[in-house]
């Protein structure tokens, strides 16, 4: 009798644990999704605020995302007790060349495409950057076969296709090759599979990263200032303010990228990227009143299409899986 009730109480311990883990799996699941939907709205806004900026020229702006960033990211990382983590990172980095020469160039092509963005939207390109961002999965699909040896499925093909007769029609139709949106999905695609092979923690990443770039932005804000072409200083309050902004609104994303990556499956991830480039899109048309007739719409469909394709081709690989 007494070994029932021991029995008993066991199995009722053991249920409680399994419903108190489950309830922690599911918040952390919950906590997931808000920061992948947190992430791709506020990328897909940020338009807005770099269009708050466009007093200063591209590479202005550039250089204080890239301060305020450091700034902001060095706050966070002693605050969350992460600078032990920084540290070992660091001398991991230095030890290990190669990786340390990854992480030089992620910060290269980061900032490459970070200037790219900013130059696009304060130039009424809006719309070339939501196209950059949609074509981005599947230029990271070429990067996955061309570097990591992926095999691509016939879906997959298809869809490249799709998106190449899309860029092929932006070509026909504007005269020349639509560089900005393929300056954005090839920089960005690069990053990605830099990030993937330095599997680097997200915090320490962005921090060296925006370190590595720090000297040459400040040399040139320096130099701006000398000139008496700044933007920043007391003269101009609020433009001062919202370029130190900039920091956060670079940061605040990527941490909450970093979060819904670690706590979302691949496969749900997948689908929240298609949120930034519809935000700007819609930006693009109705806040920025760019252009956007039939021409436009069918050039789009080849996209749109490719990236349906790819989305479903995905979705049952892994219902499969």
């Amino acid at each position: 009798m007494k070994a029932c009730v021991i029995m008993r109480e066991m199995l009722v311990l053991s249920n409680n644990k399994f419903i108190e883990r489950s309830t922690i799996m599911q918040q952390n699941k919950n906590f997931g999704f808000l920061s992948a939907l947190g992430c791709y709205v506020l990328w897909g806004i940020l338009p807005l605020y770099w269009h708050l900026l466009a007093e200063a020229e591209a590479n202005e702006i550039l250089s204080h995302r890239i301060i305020w960033s450091l700034v902001f990211m060095l706050i966070v990382v002693a605050a969350t007790r992460r600078t032990k983590r920084l540290k070992e990172d660091c001398r991991e980095l230095w030890q290990n060349k190669k990786r340390g020469g990854m992480l030089v160039a992620a910060a290269i092509i980061i900032s490459m495409n970070w200037l790219t963005f900013i130059w696009a939207i304060n130039h009424n390109h809006v719309i070339d950057t939501s196209i950059g961002y949609y074509i981005n999965p599947l230029v990271n699909v070429m990067f996955g076969v061309i570097i990591f040896g992926e095999t691509l499925s016939a879906p997959k093909k298809i869809s490249i296709a799709l998106a190449a007769v899309g860029i092929f029609l932006m070509t026909w139709n504007i005269g020349k090759l639509p560089w900005i949106s393929v300056a954005l999905a090839l920089t960005f695609g690069s990053y990605g599979a830099l990030k993937k092979t330095l599997r680097l923690d997200p915090f320490t990443s962005i921090t060296l990263e925006t370190l590595l770039l720090f000297p040459f932005s400040f040399y040139y804000i320096v130099n701006l200032t000398a000139a008496g072409e700044a933007h920043f200083g007391p003269a101009t309050p609020a433009l001062s303010l919202l370029l130190a902004g900039a920091g956060v609104a670079t940061a605040i994303p990527l941490i909450l990228f970093s979060y819904g990556a670690n706590l979302l499956p691949l496969n749900v991830l997948g689908f929240f990227q298609y949120i930034s480039p519809t935000l700007t899109l819609l930006l693009g048309i109705f806040f920025f009143n760019e252009p956007f007739g039939m021409t436009q719409l069918f050039t789009f469909g080849f996209i749109w299409l490719a990236l349906l394709v790819f989305t479903v081709s995905e979705w049952k690989a892994n219902h499969k899986g």
